[in-house]
């Protein structure tokens, strides 16, 4: 089973276009186009009838205290957490490649509903990453891109991982997240593959 994108390498960096912030000179970060990458998939496991594809940064920070913060920075050596930015689920497994922007092309503040070309969406971190900030709180479904602190000193990675899967449907209903439907997955997953990316708004970022 291979998974690729037109958009990035595996292991390289993320373009700006698929991600939900960018640097910005005077503000230090600003929303970018936030659109969806482009994703292509070959040699699916025999009795393959549905699709999920998750992403997930596992580099977020688990310490508040410096994030987007002046004259400090979030260190490189600070435990991190997953933060998921995309739950995808019930991809029919005869339907072609993902189009770049095909499920997301922008910020929507105050939330993005669960609609999708195709699949069904699940909601996504930022869901509780804007919860008390008035202009942004909502229920976030489907892709919201890399928007790391600005003030990170590692440069974090984004796992985009794809099951192929023996059910047509996973059995989760209405505001599902990441944890629900990969649960969901439990003794369904006949094979998956894995392409990672990486992004960063502070200058100095680096690999840990």
């Amino acid at each position: 089973m291979k998974l690729w994108s037109d958009s990035f390498e595996d292991g390289e960096a993320i373009p700006t276009e698929f991600a939900m912030g960018k640097f910005d000179a005077d503000s230090h970060a600003t929303f970018a186009a936030n659109k969806n990458p482009h994703f292509a998939w070959s040699d699916l496991p025999d009795g393959t009838k549905s699709l999920a594809l998750v992403c997930v940064d596992p580099d977020a920070p688990t310490v508040p205290d410096n994030v987007n913060k002046e004259g400090v920075t979030v260190p490189l050596d600070l435990p991190r957490a997953d933060f998921y930015h995309w739950v995808l689920v019930d991809l029919p497994a005869d339907l072609g490649p993902i189009a770049a922007g095909e499920f997301s092309d922008g910020v929507s503040a105050k939330g993005k509903d669960a609609g999708a070309p195709r699949g069904r969406s699940g909601l996504n971190n930022y869901t509780q990453w804007f919860d008390g900030d008035a202009d942004m709180v909502g229920d976030y479904f489907g892709y919201d891109g890399p928007f790391p602190p600005w003030n990170d000193e590692l440069r974090h990675r984004y796992q985009f991982t794809l099951y192929a899967l023996g059910v047509d449907a996973l059995g989760v209903d209405g505001k599902f997240d990441a944890g629900a439907a990969l649960a969901a997955m439990d003794g369904h997953i006949l094979g998956k593959a894995r392409i990672t990316g990486t992004y960063a708004i502070y200058p100095d970022a680096k690999t840990k």
